[in-house]
């Protein structure tokens, strides 16, 4: 079977990157069989100066967005193919713009127990911020995901309290914009090829193909 790794820089406040997501898992399902697909996820801030308790999300989107008519239609918009693959956004619920630099510490933890952990990790906090308005930047939020992920509270609780990885997550996203990274999300597959967006999963899918594809005619010449 073919082997394909696939890096997503993202971040969880980001709804194409939850779309992203849910498109990803459906273009892995699809080629299920002809090819192992190794996700791991990367870090990368979107609004990385927020201070750390957040800020009050609805007027925060709406000067970043040039004022809540652009805001309204961004919504009903994501709304509606958040509905297509699966995603209930519930963008009334979220009421606070968190800095998610703990949220990432915490992605980054996640990936010791596997990735598999580490990806439901992550779909869990997109979960949370976008269907149940839960605030990602809060410790006894981010505790409760990584009890629900398997993870060791006690070891995550500590872990959170400290400044364990703080620097190692901001140079992964500096390394993310070394590269050209721009924008998420950003699909980085077998370190070689960039797939930017939130692509349709037959995108996603011929992409897996046609990269498995090339490896095994390198292999053969």
């Amino acid at each position: 079977m073919d082997l394909i790794n696939i890096d997503v820089v993202s971040d969880v406040v980001c709804p194409w990157c939850y779309l992203g997501k849910a498109r990803l898992d459906q273009a892995i399902a699809n080629v299920a069989g002809e090819i192992h697909v190794t996700v791991n996820w990367r870090p990368y801030q979107l609004n990385p100066d927020l201070p750390p308790e957040g800020v009050d999300h609805k007027p925060h989107l709406a000067a970043k967005l040039g004022g809540q008519a652009a805001v309204d239609r961004a919504h009903q918009m994501l709304t509606g193919l958040g509905q297509q693959d699966g995603i209930a956004f519930d963008f009334d619920a979220v009421k606070i713009s968190p800095n998610t630099l703990d949220a990432h510490r915490l992605i980054r933890w996640a990936l010791t127990e596997g990735p598999e952990i580490q990806s439901k990790v992550a779909s869990l906090l997109f979960k949370a911020n976008f269907e149940q308005g839960r605030n990602v930047g809060d410790h006894a939020v981010l505790l409760d995901i990584a009890t629900e992920a398997g993870l060791d509270r006690n070891v995550i609780a500590a872990l959170l309290a400290s400044n364990a990885d703080k620097d190692a997550v901001g140079e992964e996203i500096e390394a993310a914009r070394g590269m050209g990274v721009t924008g998420v999300p950003c699909f980085i597959i077998d370190s070689k090829y960039a797939v930017m967006g939130a692509q349709s999963v037959d995108v996603l899918t011929d992409a897996l193909r046609d990269i498995a594809k090339m490896k095994n005619t390198a292999q053969i010449n």
